[in-house]
């Protein structure tokens, strides 16, 4: 029996992971069955939980990659960057292109409410993007952009909270089109304001 490559599986996965994501995006966790997973993936249930143990290791595979990819974006521009990266892109969550990485956000978030199980699953995966909010601050705090008169962990909390205020913002469906200033007040707000003399 020929040995599968490597890359045949990687390529397996990232097609289970991206039919998955379509599929929470669209029908949310709990309407997410094997069912409507196989005919996003394409694969049967064999297939699918072959590389994920079950429907919850397959979401949380997905979280982490939204939060990897948020910490990435965080270390290079800033949280805010992450804000206006939600703005930019089209909310159309029920339609035929669901912005996924909100809709997965969304999930994340109702879990975390309602199951004690996934929340603690979830505690240290979440970590990443607030250490990577953290340094970033830091880095600019070393460099003399940011305000020196507030803790960096204060900072981060508010930054934090703001990022949640707008995915429920856009989560209710209300418009966005004019919240580019409205994060350009909340980076002003962070940043240090020298003495012009």
């Amino acid at each position: 029996m020929p040995r599968v490559s490597q890359d045949h599986l990687d390529a397996r996965r990232r097609q289970i992971l991206d039919g998955a994501r379509s599929c929470f995006a669209r029908h949310g966790y709990e309407g997410a069955t094997v069912r409507r997973l196989e005919e996003a993936t394409g694969l049967s249930r064999g297939a699918i939980f072959h590389h994920f143990r079950d429907k919850e290791s397959l979401f949380l595979a997905l979280a982490e990659e939204d939060a990897l990819r948020m910490a990435e974006v965080v270390a290079e521009q800033g949280l805010v960057q992450v804000m206006r990266d939600l703005l930019s892109t089209p909310q159309d969550i029920g339609g035929e292109h669901p912005v996924h990485s909100l809709a997965t956000r969304l999930e994340v978030t109702r879990r975390l409410r309602t199951d004690p199980d996934f929340r603690a699953r979830w505690a240290e995966r979440s970590q990443q993007l607030t250490e990577a909010t953290k340094a970033r601050l830091q880095r600019q705090r070393d460099a003399g952009n940011l305000r020196d008169d507030v803790d960096v962990t204060v900072l981060t909390a508010f930054l934090e909270l703001v990022l949640e205020g707008l995915v429920s913002h856009l989560a209710m469906g209300l418009p966005a089109d004019d919240l580019g200033p409205v994060l350009d007040v909340v980076e002003e707000t962070v940043r240090r304001h020298r003495n012009q003399g």
